[in-house]
């Protein structure tokens, strides 16, 4: 174990390190729904929310990593800010998540890891939070981890992630382009039996209907019956779930998928907003298998719905009471149509940026995109 941990090759992961071409689904001409992506297309389009990233690979062993999503450039901890945890298949690990929907609200960064290094991450970045400024009356602190199994490609049970990959995520936490495919806590992953990985993609709703920004962020891996805009990508490829079941391959795997907005929405519609991502998801072709862990993670950054909590013995709790103001139901409307096509377009990125990988005697190939091309071409899927 010891020998094996050594030998990691430690990699902050910067945006478009790939160690072959690959293209994003935009490039392809697969552009899901009606809505402009942000300037990124990426969940960092939506303002202070940043991504930090770690790979970690040793020889033939090792690849997993770790993903952080912090949800604002403030403290966490004081400045918190409404979320809500949807489960859509239960099979996961997902540390904090109860409270999280207890109080309706986030105070920590979202981390992504692989499935047994959850408790290492997750005392990592308690430990790294308590030492951050103000942060000295802190008694108790509720983080957020969630996970997926990388266990085919990763030798999941050194459970490689600790501390320093997980500082290294935090501290190098940026606006901007996010990194996609092999990389952070997609390493190792596979989906839809290709190669998976880390995607993201945003929405931005016209100003007539409030200008609002959506961005998710995926882990993908997971199983089923790959589609892309309704083609029948999985199928015409002979990779899907259920194909023989000799091979006994039951479409299990996880996902996990962050969404952020700046529209000002409370918890209970941030729940809401989480549900309408599932939906995403079932447009790639997954059918939440038994042994499919499917979580959702949404969360508003905007100032109205803050929950700011004071540093300082004289106010441990914060203010007595709260003042909010948020959207109204009526107006949640496009909010749930752009999350739906983001989390589409997310997952198809975490695939087309995904390369192929080789360990622990198994080779996950990447999906073939000059294949993908001529199937989307044959059903009228694509613009190009």
């Amino acid at each position: 174990m010891r020998s094996l941990l050594a030998a990691l090759l430690f990699i902050p992961t910067l945006a478009g390190a790939q160690s072959e071409p690959r293209a994003r689904a935009r490039d392809l001409g697969v552009a899901p729904g009606i809505f402009a992506t942000g300037r990124w297309n990426a969940i960092t389009d939506v303002a202070g929310v940043r991504v930090g990233q770690t790979t970690l690979v040793g020889g033939d062993s090792v690849h997993t990593g770790v993903t952080a999503i912090f949800p604002s450039a403030e403290n966490p901890f004081r400045s918190r800010v409404p979320a809500a945890i949807v489960v859509g298949n239960g099979f996961g690990k997902l540390l904090g998540s109860t409270q999280v929907n207890e109080l309706g609200e986030l105070e920590s960064p979202i981390l992504l890891t692989c499935t047994l290094c959850v408790w290492r991450v997750g005392d990592a970045l308690a430990g790294w939070m308590l030492e951050q400024p103000d942060m000295g009356d802190v008694r108790s602190i509720n983080v957020v981890v969630g996970e997926t199994n990388d266990g085919q490609l990763n030798a999941i049970r050194s459970r490689p992630v600790g501390a320093d990959a997980v500082r290294s995520a935090l501290i190098g936490a940026t606006s901007g382009p996010v990194a996609e495919g092999s990389v952070g806590a997609g390493t190792g992953t596979v989906a839809f039996g290709f190669k998976g990985g880390i995607g993201t993609s945003s929405r931005v709703l016209p100003s007539s209907l409030g200008g609002y920004a959506v961005g998710v962020l995926v882990q993908s891996n997971f199983g089923g019956v790959l589609q892309i805009l309704g083609a029948p990508v999985g199928k015409a490829l002979g990779t899907y779930a259920f194909r023989d079941a000799v091979e006994r391959e039951k479409g299990d795997g996880s996902i996990m998928i962050v969404v952020a907005t700046d529209a000002p929405l409370s918890d209970r519609n941030l729940r809401r907003l989480a549900e309408r991502a599932l939906m995403g998801l079932a447009r790639t072709g997954s059918s939440a298998s038994n042994g499919s862990g499917d979580y959702v993670v949404a969360f508003s950054t905007a100032a109205s719905v803050r929950r700011v909590q004071p540093a300082g013995a004289a106010a441990p709790r914060g203010p007595a009471t709260l003042t909010t103001t948020e959207l109204a139901n009526d107006e949640t409307s496009a909010l749930y149509q752009a999350v739906v096509e983001a989390t589409e377009e997310a997952i198809y990125n975490s695939l087309f940026m995904a390369t192929t990988t080789t360990a622990r005697g198994r080779t996950v190939r990447a999906l073939p995109l000059d294949s993908v091309r001529a199937i989307l071409r044959r059903y009228n899927a694509t613009t190009r």
